[in-house]
């Protein structure tokens, strides 16, 4: 499409940042930048991924040996606020929380003279990852240029006049961190500290940045830690960071040697080659896929008024960029080899940031990487992928101390140390299952990619997971079904304490969690041909689990007891996790449990958090409802200033819970494919979840299940044309609302024979005698086949 081709997403305003949410994201994974853009002082505050307080160690709590049978006890006698308060003293870490991650500092660039500018201009690309800042004083035009390098590691700031001799400037760096030395060493300065000590945990992550310049024209002069630009035609920056962080037991890194070399390297580079090189790194993810979903009618209105006006305007092309920023996100903040992207992605300014910037696990450092596999940047998933394995031998030992089980365990949070005992109070922190939720991303990465070669080296961590789960789990007092104990559903209290306590046992999240972990471990043991007794030992345990229940005013419950309240509004849908992103939940195979969970999720309202927001996206679509989940986008980005309890966008477009959580911008991005196609159900379905106002529009280069890459045009509501490439080749399931053509194409019937698109065999749901279910109203479809070979592309027309 011509339109598309030519579409560019950027950010940009007409004035410089005020405050850190205003601020322009950049990073390579390994740093991050926030440019502020003001002429007269320039503020670019600095994160390097491994900055941490704290040291190695472990938090599990030896006491939770003895007191967990007696929480557990508690519970089943429903005495729930007596069990959490309990488990608060006796079972929560009694060492530490977690450790903050942590700001390294900035670098600021004074201008003196620049206070009367004019002609101001600031803005973001998202197709060449690059903040620019442009404006005029006494008809000089300045320019600066910021980027942090995808291939030199290394942040460089550039900049330039109109005039020669016109740049005059002041640099150097500043830190919160106390300890700091700051060093002038030739022509070089170097600022070097350690991380602090918190919660008793020795901080011990000794880190260094280094700052330097090559400049045409004028000199520069480095003295008492400042670099002084005099005259220069332009100059450029460059800023390396490095720790001594080696991997969550080894600190043994030379920081100074690692720092030094980056910024070595980074100098003898042209410039304009080394910013063509990272352009080129950047793009080779981005421009996997484009979207297109309206034209660019408001281009000249700045980004932020672009959100305010949104519930005016329906400003298709902002959701597009909105999308497409999620996707430059996720690749400026989780690379290969790297950490996985925390709270806050790798952008924070802080050294004791909301939650610690940690990763949790009840929801969020999930959803950070539901875009990973159907964005097409399936090695970006990879951080998480290998933090889950290290969960997996740090929770071995921590399942032997807390609970005298084999397997593993990891609890409701852990940070760069993988810690993965139960922290903070039990109100959120006595949920032993976010080792499941993990295990189930590694599970996703073989159904996108069908690569059994990953899932052999994955399968050990999947097992051992099931094994904690199986020796730990009882059999509750009341049904006699098999459920984890204590536990809760994440950070909700129930009606069964009145309101006060989360404390529970077999609740429905848990029993979904474990249910897609197991099944995931029956189904690779058969086809690793490994492990035939304890899969069957297994397959027997699923059916002494609890069924779903819908409750008495129809809703999905999210307890085992009918506690749901309807005016509950809390942010976290935990129950309704196997809707969405598993696939428990279908309007075709369990429609009494989709009525249901539409029931609950109609009950918890729109506006919430902003990753609450972003995960109700993503289950509108999945209840096949494009226009409330488009609702939902429109709640989202809700420009978001100082007001302090109101989930949406802030300036930047970064996602407000608030503070700043990022897993709203993945979730939202996720959501968008969940609108426009879905693959867990057994086929692709095409536009399953399309709004009324995108009749017309395009996407290319998502994937669905089976590693079918997929660009789809469609006109009045309709599949226009479709291009489907097959990666590994094998049946490709089209279900779409219009007649399709093509060559190979067949109307489908039976089961789908392509392995990777097996659905789960759920349980019949338990239904109260006073509900009151909705019939489901299947829209008219039509069903395909397409036998396809790897390598191979395919086209197909709408009729």
């Amino acid at each position: 499409m011509k339109a598309e081709a030519q579409q560019q997403y950027k950010l940009w305003y007409d004035a410089p940042a005020q405050v850190w949410t205003e601020a322009l994201p950049l990073g390579n994974g390994r740093l991050g930048a926030m440019v502020y853009g003001n002429p007269v002082v320039e503020q670019i505050q600095l994160n390097e991924e491994t900055i941490w307080a704290g040291s190695p160690n472990n938090n599990a709590n030896p006491n939770a040996l003895e007191y967990i049978p007696k929480v557990r006890e508690l519970v089943f006698q429903g005495k729930y606020l007596e069990a959490q308060t309990l488990a608060t003293e006796k079972v929560m870490a009694n060492t530490n929380s977690g450790m903050p991650y942590q700001t390294f500092g900035d670098l600021r660039i004074s201008f003196p003279g620049h206070s009367h500018y004019t002609d101001y201009y600031r803005e973001l690309s998202l197709d060449s990852a690059r903040a620019v800042v442009m404006y005029k004083v006494d008809g000089v035009t300045y320019r600066r240029e910021t980027i942090t390098s995808f291939s030199d590691q290394v942040v460089t700031v550039r900049l330039t006049a109109s005039k020669p001799g016109m740049i005059n400037c002041h640099a150097l760096f500043t830190t919160p961190h106390q300890d700091a030395m700051i060093k002038t060493e030739g022509d070089c300065i170097s600022l070097s500290a350690t991380t602090f000590t918190h919660e008793k945990q020795s901080g011990k992550v000794r880190f260094q940045g280094r700052l330097a310049s090559k400049s045409k024209g004028g000199k520069v002069i480095y003295r008492d830690g400042v670099a002084t630009v005099e005259n220069a035609d332009e100059v450029t920056f460059y800023v390396s960071i490095a720790t001594c962080f080696n991997n969550y037991k080894d600190i043994t890194g030379n920081e100074i040697e690692r720092a030094r070399g980056y910024l070595e390297n980074a100098l003898t580079k042209d410039y304009q080659a080394s910013k063509a090189a990272h352009i080129s790194f950047f793009k080779s993810y981005m421009d996997r896929v484009s979207i297109h979903l309206g034209e660019d009618k408001y281009a000249s209105v700045t980004t932020d008024m672009r959100v305010q006006n949104f519930k005016e305007t329906n400003d298709a092309y902002l959701v597009a960029m909105y999308f497409q920023f999620g996707r430059y996100l996720l690749i400026c903040s989780s690379q290969p080899e790297g950490q996985p992207a925390n709270l806050q992605g790798i952008w924070n300014d802080k050294v004791l940031p909301s939650w610690d910037s940690k990763y949790t696990c009840n929801i969020n450092v999930e959803m950070n990487y539901w875009p990973a596999e159907v964005a097409n940047l399936s090695e970006l998933h990879e951080p998480l992928l290998r933090m889950t394995k290290e969960v997996s031998e740090t929770g071995r030992q921590t399942a032997q101390i807390m609970y005298g089980a084999n397997g593993w365990v990891l609890h409701h949070n852990t940070d760069i140390w993988r810690i993965t005992g139960a922290v903070d109070r039990a109100p959120s922190g006595m949920w032993p299952t976010g080792g499941a939720w993990l295990c189930r991303h590694l599970w996703e990465r073989y159904l996108y990619t069908g690569d059994v070669v990953f899932l052999r080296a994955a399968y050990p961590i999947l097992k051992e997971a099931g094994v904690f789960f199986d020796e730990i789990m009882v059999y509750e007092p009341a049904n006699g079904w098999l459920v984890v104990c204590p536990s809760n559903s994440p950070e909700n209290t129930h009606a069964g304490s009145n309101g006060k306590s989360t404390t529970a046992g077999g609740c429905t999240m848990d029993n979904q969690l474990i249910f897609d972990l197991w099944n995931s471990i029956i189904t690779a043991a058969r086809l690793l041909d490994v492990d035939t007794e304890f899969a069957n030992r297994l397959e027997q345990r699923l059916t002494e689990m609890a069924p779903m229940q819908v409750g008495s005013w129809g809703q999905l419950q999210e307890w085992m007891f009918d506690w749901d309240n309807p005016k509950d509004v809390h942010r976290h849908v935990s129950h309704l996790y196997g809707l969405f992103p598993s696939n428990q939940i279908s309007p075709f195979r369990t429609p009494q449990l989709f009525d249901a969970a539409r029931t609950s999720l109609i009950a918890r309202g729109d506006p919430s958090t902003g990753w609450s927001m972003g995960w109700k996206v993503c289950l509108w679509a999945r209840l096949l409802d494009g226009d409330h989940a488009y609702k939902l986008i429109t709640d989202q980005l809700s420009l978001v200033r100082n007001e302090k309890k109101m989930g949406g966008t802030y300036p930047n477009l970064f996602d407000a819970h608030p503070p700043f959580q990022i897993d709203g911008n993945f979730g939202c991005a996720a959501g968008v494919i969940e609108m426009l196609m879905q693959s867990h159900d057994g086929f692709i379905y095409l536009l399953p979840a399309l709004p009324s106002l995108w009749k017309d529009g395009s996407i290319k280069g998502i994937v669905a299940r089976g590693g079918f890459e997929l660009d789809m045009s469609w006109k009045d509501g309709k599949i226009e044309k479709l291009s489907v490439f097959s990666r590994r080749g094998g049946n490709c399931r089209l279900l779409s609302a219009n007649p399709l053509s093509g060559k190979g194409l067949k109307k489908a019937s039976g089961e789908n024979p392509n392995e990777l698109y097996e659905t789960p065999e759920v349980m019949q749901p338990l239904i109260n005698e006073q509900a009151v279910l909705n019939t489901i109203e299947l829209p008219k479809i039509y069903m395909y086949d397409l036998a396809t070979k790897a390598g191979q592309t395919y086209t197909i027309i709408g009729k």
